[in-house]
């Protein structure tokens, strides 16, 4: 509790010098590890990944649910070139120079290249809705867009490599068919969750106005996690399903987006603690 309430103090501070909040949020937890003044002992990878993969499928969802479509529509082809051969290419030139520079193979040079290929959506939703008002609209949609859509595609190219790496005789063909499945799995689930979860809530007459932000927190796990059971991609699902869910009113949608501004928030921050 006190390192979460350090980090939105230090919010002030990224407002006043212009510093990424999440590289402070990182500061603090590296501050307070083993190697720091806290001294706090914990080395548990396992957990550092479901706290990851959970924040970022709510985040991910918060995000959806915050963009318009109608804004999106103008710029969908440019986001999509961008989320994946945009990624492709910076895999590809940062594979050439790691393999150059530093003597690994081609092969483990395009792995580290696919690793930081894509840009992480928790810090770019929180840089520019902090920046906002000095960066033209249409341009701060085009890179929402792409930073929630870009994690499959490096997250399918991470996959791919090590798989050819751990295993040679890995066709082409495979390769393209996990691509493949992937995507399609991921956009298919995602827009029918999407739907699903909007008319679930105009359908269920519930006295309660607090539950239905439980509910979408469900909904929006359940998406990640039927998503990846059936080989797609989760990531790509939960964002596809927040964007499909707020095309149309739906009831309590005010209460439901403050809930998920908010869940977002503690998120991003727990997870950057934890990886500092």
């Amino acid at each position: 509790s006190t390192l979460i309430i350090l980090s939105i103090l230090s919010i002030k501070l990224s407002n006043r010098f212009g510093i990424p909040s999440l590289v402070l949020f990182l500061a603090i937890g590296m501050l307070a590890g083993s190697d720091g003044l806290g001294g706090i002992s914990f080395d548990n990878p396992s957990l550092v990944r479901s706290l990851g993969v959970t924040a970022l499928a709510l985040i991910l969802f918060s995000g959806g649910l915050d963009t318009e479509w109608a804004a999106v529509r103008p710029i969908l082809w440019q986001g999509l070139s961008l989320s994946t051969i945009g990624v492709l290419i910076t895999a590809l030139l940062i594979g050439v120079f790691v393999a150059w520079v530093q003597g690994f193979s081609f092969l483990e040079g395009l792995l580290l290249g696919a690793i930081v290929s894509s840009t992480d959506a928790a810090a770019v939703f929180m840089v520019l809705r902090a920046r906002r008002t000095k960066i033209p609209r249409r341009l701060i949609q085009l890179l929402e867009f792409e930073s929630g859509s870009n994690d499959p595609m490096a997250v399918v190219l991470t996959i791919a490599l090590i798989r050819l790496l751990t295993e040679p005789s890995t066709t082409f063909g495979e390769l393209v068919l996990f691509f493949v499945m992937q995507m399609a799995v991921g956009t298919a689930i995602g827009i029918a969750m999407g739907e699903i979860m909007r008319r679930s809530f105009n359908a269920l007459d519930l006295e309660l106005e607090g539950i239905y932000p439980v509910l979408s927190v469900a909904l929006a796990l359940l998406t990640y996690g039927l998503t990846d059971y059936l080989d797609g991609s989760g990531f790509l699902a939960v964002y596809l399903a927040g964007l499909v869910m707020a095309r149309k009113p739906f009831t309590h949608q005010q209460s439901v987006l403050h809930f998920h501004d908010g869940l977002a928030w503690l998120m991003q921050v727990t997870m950057f603690i934890a990886l500092g």
